[in-house]
């Protein structure tokens, strides 16, 4: 049986396709994949969180994107990205994704905030809506700190 870890890189792996598709969207003048179901612009998001690819995460949202979570909310994509690259406690990090549940024009998805170790900072429940190809809105849930 794979490990966490094995299992995350082999999700990783079988994520490069829609990975290589979305960025081929971004260069084609259809940034954020207006084709891209929900879950392929989830997992988009988590991956330019993780790489630190702030410029290809702002075309993935809306111009009004709103996320909401326990501690704040931030609205407006300009504001959310900026938090996301500047404001962060803590930038050395991945998205795990255990889960993803489309359902009509948005997706909930369920995973974990690792560090740079691979320990786990926190679990977390994401509830995207999204429109025109684009993320409108983001609903946080986590279970524990929400610096991620």
């Amino acid at each position: 049986m794979p490990s966490r870890r094995e299992a995350d890189d082999a999700e990783r792996g079988a994520n490069a396709d829609a990975d290589s598709r979305a960025n081929a969207d971004a260069d084609s003048g259809d940034p954020a994949g207006e084709s891209a179901d929900p879950a392929a612009l989830a997992r988009a998001y988590y991956d330019a969180i993780d790489a630190g690819e702030y410029e290809r995460l702002a075309s993935l949202l809306d111009p009004e994107f709103v996320q909401r979570r326990g501690d704040r909310t931030f609205e407006g994509r300009d504001r959310f990205v900026a938090f996301m690259r500047d404001g962060r406690p803590n930038t050395d990090t991945t998205h795990a994704v255990d889960r993803v549940y489309p359902s009509g024009p948005g997706v909930a998805v369920c995973g974990r905030l690792r560090d740079a170790d691979g320990d786990v900072l926190f679990a977390f429940v994401d509830v995207f809506e999204t429109e025109a190809g684009r993320l409108t809105s983001l609903e946080t849930y986590g279970a524990g700190s929400s610096d991620g």
